[in-house]
């Protein structure tokens, strides 16, 4: 299992707001919000369509700026900390580019930072065998089947070995059989890779398989309800779903989601 540091946190969310304009006034995505997330942690966002969610990690990712509060990531802004690649992303969708096959769509950062071809051919094989995806180097994109494309997506997001991964409900659009089978293979690669990651999802029982931590949000305007402590044995696996504890954690996050739609 991935061990958790105590030094500082990797991600300080201090009374966070985002306020978008709208016409004839304003949306409050996000109020208020607080969250500290250490180094080695799976910290799952979890709250109803619109909770702000997504605005919370693509704050934390630079793309968009806060109205309000302040926000760390490794220990600098939000900006510093892209231009210094800290953190992977995966979006909802693979975005991947169909005219490059697999290898060249995980080299791409690689390219971008200009290392070395030979370093990047090797890095970028060495993260298709961390996912799975050694043989298909020479596919495309629209050869492979949806969960193989997400798998391609992480593997693009990890090439730079980035500290933290944030992710934006990266299986919502697949179905429940990969879905699952996805979630251990996302915790096997957080236990191997001692990332951090934080992860946005609509699933309560997704959520508490995978993480340390499951953050629960209020609806719009978004505020922080809770944050539940997941402490189920590692590795996970199926019998996981059935421990007792699992229907705990999952009922106490389902009474948090009520109480911030109250």
């Amino acid at each position: 299992m991935t061990q958790v540091s105590s030094t500082r946190p990797i991600v300080s969310v201090r009374d966070l707001g985002m306020v978008f304009p709208v016409p004839g006034g304003q949306t409050v995505a996000l109020q208020d919000a607080n969250l500290e997330i250490m180094p080695g942690e799976f910290i799952s966002l979890i709250g109803p369509s619109g909770c702000g969610k997504t605005t919370l990690l693509r704050l934390m990712a630079d793309l968009v700026r806060p109205t309000s509060g302040s926000l760390s990531v490794n220990g600098e802004t939000p900006d510093a900390a892209r231009q210094k690649r800290a953190y992977g992303y995966v979006f909802q969708a693979p975005a991947l580019m169909d005219w490059r096959n697999v290898l060249s769509n995980v080299k791409l950062p690689l390219e971008v930072m200009n290392l070395p071809r030979e370093g990047r051919d090797a890095r970028a094989r060495e993260m298709l065998k961390l996912v799975g995806l050694e043989k298909f180097e020479r596919s495309y994109p629209w050869q492979l089947s949806g969960g193989m494309q997400q798998r391609v997506s992480i593997a693009r997001a990890l090439a730079f070995d980035p500290p933290l991964l944030f992710m934006d409900e990266p299986f919502g659009a697949l179905d429940e059989i990969t879905r699952e089978n996805l979630n251990l293979e996302l915790l096997r690669l957080w236990r191997e890779t001692g990332k951090t990651v934080v992860f946005v999802t609509h699933s309560i029982s997704e959520a508490v398989f995978l993480s340390t931590r499951v953050v629960v949000m209020t609806a719009r305007p978004g505020k922080i309800e809770g944050v539940v402590n997941i402490d189920l044995p590692h590795p996970r696996g199926e019998d996981s779903r059935e421990d007792p504890r699992f229907f705990q954690y999952a009922t106490e996050i389902r009474e948090l989601l009520k109480k911030g739609h109250a």
